[in-house]
C-alpha cells in the first residue's frame, strides 16, 4: 500500500490522500508531537463495511475518541449482535422491497427483522440498567459495549461500540435523538419514570475537556455533517465561551465528496475554520481535504497508517479519564480571562 500511495497517487485528489496519508503517520502518530486524536463518522459507513477499520485503528491506540451520528452507532449494533447485512443493488423496486420486509441502504440489504430484534436489544438493556441521573453519550454507549461484550462474548472484534469500550476509546454522538437509539431512548424516558436521558451539554464539554487536555490535537473527519462541526467547536469552546486560549487544531485530515460552493461542506474548509479559531493559522500544510468517497479512501488511509513503522501506540483510555479532563476544564474555566471567563 505503501508503494502505491507514495509513488502512484501524483495528482489532483490522489494526491490530497497520499499528503492526508503522511501527514497521519508521518505527524499525527509522531511520539514528540503527543497528539490526541479524534475521529468523526457522517453518513452510513458502519452499514457499508468500515466499521473493521475503525475497530483496527481504535485498538491499536491511533483513534482515541470517536464523534458519530447515531445512526452509524445504531447499525453497529446488528454486527455485535450477529446480524447480516447483505450486497445489493441501488436499482431494486423499493415496493417490492418494502412488500418483502427489506431495508435498503443504498445497495446494502437487510431484512427489517433487524431492526425489530435490534431495538428488543436496546429496551431490555435500558430496563436492565438504572441510570443516576443524566448522561453523556459516551457513558451511554460505553454501557452498551460492555453489555455487549459481557452477552455476545468477542463481538468486540466487529463492533465500533463494543470495540470502543473494550479499548477505553469514548464514542460521542452530536445528535442523540436522530437514530433509532435516540427514538429507544425516547420510549424509554416516556413509558418508564427515571429513565435514560442524554445530556447534550456534558458532551459539549467532554470534547473540549479532551480538547484542552490534548499536548496537540487533531482529528480525521469521514464526511461532514453535525459530528464534524462537534469535533471543531471543542477550540471555539475553549476561547470563545471559557476564555480559555487553546489555540486551534494541529492536523486537519478530511475526506468528503461535499463542495464548499454549495455552503454545505459542514463546518468550513481548514483555511475558513482559521477565522473561528477551530485550525491554528500556522498549520494549514497540516490540513488536507481530500475530495473522495469514504468507503474508498479511509480503507487506504488506514490501511497506510497500519502498515507504517508507527502503526501502533499506547491506549489513552480516555473514557478513564473524562472526570479529571473535566476537572481540569472546569480549574481553568473558572480562572480564565476571555469572553466566557470573567
Amino acid at each position: 500500500m505503501q508503494r502505491l500511495v507514495d509513488e502512484g497517487f501524483q495528482a489532483f485528489n490522489a494526491a490530497r490522500l497520499r499528503e492526508a496519508c503522511h501527514v497521519f503517520a508521518d505527524k499525527m502518530l509522531d511520539p514528540g508531537n503527543d497528539t490526541t486524536i479524534g475521529l468523526t463518522v457522517a453518513g452510513a459507513l458502519t452499514p457499508a463495511g468500515l466499521g473493521g477499520c475503525v475497530i483496527e485503528l481504535m485498538e491499536r491506540g491511533l483513534v482515541d475518541f470517536v464523534i458519530s451520528t447515531g445512526a452509524n452507532l445504531y447499525h453497529d449494533l446488528h454486527y455485535a449482535l450477529n446480524f447480516t447485512l447483505h450486497r445489493g443493488s441501488p436499482f431494486l423496486d423499493d415496493v417490492e422491497l418494502h412488500g418483502d420486509g427489506v431495508i435498503r441502504i443504498y445497495d446494502v440489504l437487510f431484512p427489517a427483522q433487524v431492526l425489530l430484534e435490534t431495538d428488543a436489544y436496546l429496551r431490555d438493556f435500558l430496563g436492565r440498567r438504572r441510570f443516576d441521573g443524566p448522561m453523556s453519550s459516551a457513558d451511554l454507549h460505553q454501557a452498551i459495549g460492555c453489555d455487549l461484550m459481557a452477552r455476545m462474548p468477542g463481538c468486540e472484534a466487529h463492533s465500533v461500540v463494543a470495540g470502543a469500550a473494550a479499548a477505553g476509546v469514548p464514542i460521542y454522538t452530536s445528535s442523540p435523538g436522530d437514530s433509532s437509539i435516540g427514538m429507544n431512548l425516547a420510549a424509554h424516558q416516556l413509558l418508564v419514570d427515571g429513565g435514560c436521558r442524554i445530556d447534550p451539554g456534558r458532551d459539549v464539554n467532554e470534547v473540549a475537556a479532551i480538547v484542552l487536555g490534548g499536548t496537540t490535537n487533531g482529528c480525521v473527519i469521514l464526511g461532514g455533517g453535525s459530528p464534524k462541526n462537534f469535533y471543531l467547536q471543542g477550540q471555539p469552546t475553549l476561547w470563545e465561551i471559557y476564555g480559555i486560549p487553546k489555540g486551534g487544531t494541529d492536523y486537519f485530515i478530511q475526506i468528503t465528496t461535499d463542495q464548499v460552493v454549495w455552503g454545505g461542506l459542514s463546518g468550513a474548509t481548514p483555511s475558513e475554520a482559521v477565522s473561528w479559531g477551530k485550525v491554528k493559522p500556522g498549520r494549514l500544510p497540516d490540513a488536507v481535504v481530500a475530495y473522495c468517497d469514504s468507503t474508498i479512501a479511509f480503507p487506504i488511509l488506514c490501511e497506510y497508517v497500519v502498515a507504517s513503522e508507527r502503526g501502533r501506540r499506547p491506549l489513552r483510555r480516555l473514557s478513564d479519564r473524562r472526570g479529571a479532563l473535566l476537572s481540569e476544564l472546569k480549574a481553568q474555566a473558572r480562572s480564565g480571562s476571555g469572553a466566557g471567563g470573567g
